[in-house]
């Protein structure tokens, strides 16, 4: 058994009762770490079949992922205690790796140095409220680039269910005692294996396959790459570099795959209008939220992670938009 700085304990007996003999340890964080919502940033959705939240991790639930790890699938469980101890569990052939990540995860190496929340009067309460949060990271470079590919310029709702149904036809079943079928998302190769129709029948949008597709050609020395890049302007060329892929999609990537606290998904159709209302009152533009958000700099997507904490969001002005499914033609 692998530590992540932590010592071994008996885990939950409903995350025992698996054929497979579970790898278990322990994470102490040092710092106040709101796992749950940490962790649950990485969720695609409700239905993601990678992702299983039982109930809350702060009433003692547990929190699932399913993930294939450079050592293969892995399922891994984490619970909370009160005192902030983090228990984990984990199963499949990429177990011992995904225990070891469970820090990183978690956000353990979220720094907030040189953050300071004062700069403005919303944004030093939220903090105040929300002292315990933290930025995970998945070290999943891959994953987290697909996945934003597949939200580019659709709607939460199409994006999450062409993930859902894609990893689900052809991902790998998620080993251990998951409390509903999990599976771990296609490997580099399979993604570019998967045939145009199952593109097509998930509702995915042609210029998005088509950049999934290209992008695992190029899967590995991507992924070298951007993990061995200096910072987030040298990881933005390289995933730039990629045909439809922009700064977006490089921003999405950024965040989920490295935690990255400065990343500001500019483009995206509504979060400039929940930052300027936030910090205004007022609806802007990308323009009027980068300058808004200049005054933390090296610390934006924090200040964005607080307002969606804060629930200082904008209400809606209209009905939810209904995308025209094109799937039949």
């Amino acid at each position: 058994m692998r530590s992540t700085g932590v010592r071994t304990r008996q885990i939950p007996r409903e995350l025992a009762a698996s054929v497979e003999k579970p790898v278990e340890s322990e994470y102490r964080p040092t710092v106040a770490t709101d796992v749950g919502r940490a962790v649950l940033a990485q969720r695609h959705g409700r239905n993601d079949p990678t992702f299983t939240a039982s109930t809350p991790l702060s009433a003692g639930g547990i929190v699932w992922r399913a993930s294939r790890t450079p050592l293969g699938v892995a399922t891994l469980a984490l619970r909370q205690s009160a005192a902030g101890t983090v228990r984990a569990a984990a199963w499949g052939p990429g177990a011992e790796w995904a225990l070891d990540q469970v820090p990183a995860l978690c956000g353990r190496d979220d720094d907030t140095d040189g953050f300071d929340a004062s700069r403005h009067p919303s944004v030093s309460e939220w903090h105040r409220r929300h002292p315990d949060l933290r930025i995970g990271r998945t070290d999943l470079v891959f994953d987290a680039l697909v996945s934003a590919i597949m939200e580019q310029k659709v709607t939460s709702m199409q994006a999450f269910s062409a993930w859902r149904s894609i990893v689900t036809w052809y991902g790998e079943r998620a080993p251990g005692p998951t409390p509903r079928p999990m599976f771990a998302p296609p490997t580099v190769d399979g993604w570019r294996l998967i045939p145009s129709w199952a593109w097509h029948r998930a509702g995915l949008e042609p210029p998005q396959s088509r950049t999934i597709v290209e992008t695992s050609r190029r899967g590995a020395s991507i992924v070298r790459a951007a993990s061995t890049a200096a910072d987030g302007e040298a990881r933005d060329r390289v995933f730039i570099s990629l045909r439809g892929v922009g700064i977006w999609t490089s921003a999405e990537t950024r965040i989920r795959a490295f935690g990255d606290p400065d990343a500001v998904s500019v483009g995206d159709y509504h979060l400039a209008h929940q930052v300027g209302f936030a910090l205004t009152g007022h609806r802007t533009d990308d323009d009027g939220m980068l300058e808004l958000l200049e005054p933390f700099s090296g610390h934006r997507q924090r200040v964005i992670r607080l307002i969606y904490a804060g629930s200082a969001l904008e209400p809606r002005r209209g009905p939810r938009l209904h995308p025209e499914d094109h799937r039949d033609r």
